[in-house]
């Protein structure tokens, strides 16, 4: 197939990778190797280096396998961004376990779901999220919780301060004396051996199952092998192609359990021996900005809401935000306004990407330094191939410049959905991987994401993406945030409601908001209705859930009789 995206790669970056034949743990032995001195975390402000995280993994797998856990057992990791997550990661694959991530801000009847899906039989938990375990935890597989503090791994001042704010607060220790089978990570790790039995893992075996919504909205688990997230690492290592062994910090602001903070944060900076600057709420902008003028990061992958807050920050004029030197943004669309006001600030260069979780997950992305087409997620990264085809058939490859859904090949490509056979063959056919995702390719390669099948709103007849009213609204001088949504319409089927968070000390009118799309698009595409906001729903990454409005919408008109 024709791959004009190639002529259009930076001169550094080449189109076919040489990948390492080992399996992903291998990648922090062998930082620790070369760089033992090096810094591997930040977590407020308490550092450890690369000798110190390869043997805390080493005991932690050593300590599995007295516990019990073989090859292949699951082993569910359900933290905030810490010390903790990164030693639970590599020390379960040292193992020969498969790591199952948990969202932080999973319900009880979220995690009883992922623990029975996974089949995981041990879970390592952060004490703040033990009494939803604690909750549902007979109804599941788990024979082994281990239980951990966030203050672990905190310098001596601040965890005295730590614990005396949870007690003035009224928190309290979590008590697991009368629990079964249930351990204090310090305690298990002291009474482990200093080095795990070796197990023999070949690229091919799944590292990771990583959950989603996928391609059809049914949360099942991405299996993702040592292959495919080497892959991704070595990827991301090479598309930053000035990227320097144990010198750059990666702002890791999002969440370690979420794919795209996954490879670009953490398995990217463990390839690289470079230091991971965790931060433990993405949401905490006051302290991600501390962050900043402090340690001083060079590189910050991010979402765009991630952007906006750091652009609106009150006083950042105060920080040193100079040392940010490259940035890609995923997870949803980045709107231009806050791409340039960024770049201003910091000097940094910030482009779009692109990815999902069923491939590691990133597959695409602008150059960091080279043509930048604003509003295109980019060419696809080296030894991937992408092309859009027909939505109908989804057989027939569309010319350039044709809407179609957006599909992808590469070694990033997950091997299917965990035990969901049906689910698998829907989203990989004859190898490529169905994103779901409506685009189109320019003549010079570039992708462009148009929106999601399921996003698309269907108005008298007319089809309406969001991006293309969202990118608007952002152009607006008052608009901080923007979202638009279909519902429900009694006439058009559908109608175009915006959500919208003006910035601080702004006001507006919902027909202003009105008056100013209708000189920027189509009349169908204008929004009937404009609603101001405090807050959007988000997931922790910040993804807006256009779902939740949608859903909120409905409940709204079921409960006035409409």
């Amino acid at each position: 197939m024709r791959k004009p995206w190639l002529e259009n790669y930076e001169p550094q970056v080449l189109p076919k990778l040489q990948y390492p034949q080992r399996p992903l743990q291998a990648n922090l032995q062998e930082s620790a190797r070369k760089y033992p001195g090096a810094t591997a975390t930040i977590f407020l402000d308490a550092k450890l280096s690369y000798a110190q995280l390869n043997a805390l993994a080493d005991g932690f797998a050593a300590a599995l396998q007295q516990l019990g856990v073989k090859k292949g057992d699951r082993v569910a990791i359900y933290t905030l961004n810490c010390p903790q997550f990164i030693i639970g990661y590599y020390g379960t694959l040292r193992a020969g376990g498969i790591v199952v991530p948990f969202n932080p801000l999973y319900a009880a009847r979220e995690v009883e779901h992922q623990l029975k899906d996974s089949g995981a039989e041990t879970m390592l938990v952060l004490s703040a999220f033990y009494p939803i375990v604690k909750q549902v935890r007979a109804r599941t597989a788990l024979k082994r919780v281990i239980v951990t503090n966030v203050k672990e791994y905190l310098p001596p001042l601040t965890k005295l301060l730590f614990t005396l704010f949870k007690e003035k607060k009224g928190g309290h220790r979590v008590d697991i004396s009368d629990d079964p089978d249930t351990y204090w990570f310090q305690g298990m790790l002291s009474k482990a051996r200093a080095n795990p039995t070796p197990v023999e893992v070949q690229p091919s075996d799944t590292a990771c199952l990583l959950y989603t919504g996928g391609t059809t909205g049914v949360p099942k688990g991405a299996e993702l092998t040592h292959a495919n997230l080497m892959a991704n690492a070595v990827m991301c290592r090479h598309w930053v192609h000035d990227a320097r062994e144990a010198k750059e910090v990666t702002m890791t602001a999002l969440p370690l359990y979420h794919s795209y903070a996954m490879t670009t944060c953490m398995n990217q900076s463990v390839y690289l021996a470079g230091a991971m600057l965790l931060i433990p709420d993405p949401r905490d902008v006051p302290g991600l900005m501390k962050n900043v003028n402090r340690h001083h990061p060079t590189l910050f992958p991010g979402v765009p809401t991630m952007y906006v807050a750091f652009n609106n920050f009150p006083g950042i004029e105060k920080y040193d935000v100079s040392s940010i030197r490259a940035c890609i943004s995923g997870a949803a669309g980045l709107p231009v306004e806050v791409q340039k006001q960024f770049q201003e600030l910091t000097g940094a260069r910030l482009v779009e990407g692109y990815g999902l979780s069923e491939a590691s997950p990133v597959t695409h992305a602008n150059p960091i330094y080279g043509q930048n087409k604003i509003g295109t997620i980019g060419l696809p990264w080296p030894d991937t191939e992408a092309k859009i085809v027909d939505l109908e058939t989804g057989s027939k490859e569309l010319p350039v410049g044709e809407i179609g859904e957006l599909i992808i090949r590469g070694p990033q490509v997950m091997k299917g959905y965990w035990n969901m056979p049906e689910e698998t063959a829907i989203a990989l056919r004859e190898g490529w991987l169905y994103t779901g995702d409506i685009a189109r390719m320019d003549e010079d390669g570039y992708f462009q994401i148009v929106d999601r099948k399921k996003d698309m709103i269907i108005a008298g007849g007319f089809n309406i993406y969001p991006r293309d009213v969202e990118k608007v609204l952002y152009e607006h001088p008052k608009v901080m945030e923007a979202v638009v949504a279909g519902i429900p319409d009694p006439y058009r089927g559908e109608t175009v409601k915006a959500y919208i968070i003006l910035k601080e000390g702004e006001t507006a009118t919902a027909e202003e908001i009105i008056q100013f799309c209708k000189d920027k698009i189509a009349k169908y595409k204008v929004p009937t209705a404009v609603e101001f906001r405090a807050e959007l729903p988000k997931t922790i990454v910040g993804k807006i859930l256009r779902r939740i409005l949608v859903e909120e919408e409905k409940k709204k008109m079921r409960a006035e009789g409409t």
